[in-house]
């Protein structure tokens, strides 16, 4: 009974953030806050599926213009757990079979968001350079998910290159973001469903990062997300 509650429940708030959205993306199509602003509605659907989440660390960008920021990637909750983690002029970078979800997909492309062909390298190369124009054009941030796909309580898979591509061509920091390991934590037919925590790292400069040394970059960055994940594991209360 209370899964069904919380199932309707939670169905109702998200018609409601995608009408609101969808009007405030047609009012201003493609801004760069529209993420900002969907990310904080999707969020606050977590207290109903139990979920408490904590995130902390926004002083470390409260003042960072432009950066490629990454975090890990877990489960579909990601989508109402994750982003109040999201940066004012921050826009996300998808595959482009992503546009094809109900309803979903379209406000994923008006509200700003960027598709990707991963399947065409041509093409891929293309769009990591219309984000870089961006990104340096327009000061504004982008967030990826480098395993590139949900670990669905794997652990931390491989990062792809994508990010990091992007990151040491515009010239801009990354910014790691590590969520404690929550998979399968979600019982929509339990009351307490226990917390998260997400958590902002500190920037990791570039200036000694040239092309040629993207595997180390990607490597370095891994290494601190995965080391967040023990250390917020340890600490998340679990229900």
């Amino acid at each position: 009974m209370l899964k069904l509650l919380r199932l309707f429940l939670l169905a109702l708030a998200m018609v409601v953030v995608f009408v609101l959205g969808t009007l405030v993306c047609l009012l201003r199509p493609r801004h760069p806050n529209n993420v900002y602003l969907l990310g904080r509605l999707f969020n606050k659907a977590c207290p109903l599926i139990g979920l408490k989440v904590r995130f902390r660390g926004y002083e470390h960008v409260k003042h960072l213009q432009s950066a490629v920021y990454i975090a890990n990637h877990q489960s579909n909750w990601d989508i109402i757990a994750l982003p109040g983690a999201v940066m004012p002029r921050t826009v996300a970078i998808g595959k482009n079979s992503l546009f094809w979800i109900p309803l979903f997909g379209q406000l994923f492309w008006l509200s700003g968001n960027l598709l990707i062909n991963r399947e065409n390298k041509a093409k891929a190369a293309s769009t990591i350079g219309t984000v870089v124009d961006k990104i340096r054009g327009r000061n504004m941030s982008i967030w990826m998910f480098p395993e590139g796909t949900r670990s669905k309580g794997k652990g931390l898979l491989p990062f792809k290159t994508g990010a990091f591509h992007i990151a040491l061509q515009a010239r801009v920091p990354i910014v790691p973001i590590a969520c404690s390991s929550y998979f399968g934590q979600v019982d929509l037919n339990r009351w307490d469903n226990g917390e998260l925590i997400v958590e902002i790292m500190p920037p990791i400069e570039i200036d000694n990062y040239e092309p040629n040394h993207l595997r180390d970059l990607l490597k370095h960055s891994r290494q601190l997300i995965a080391e967040r994940i023990v250390e917020l594991d340890s600490e998340v209360r679990r229900p």
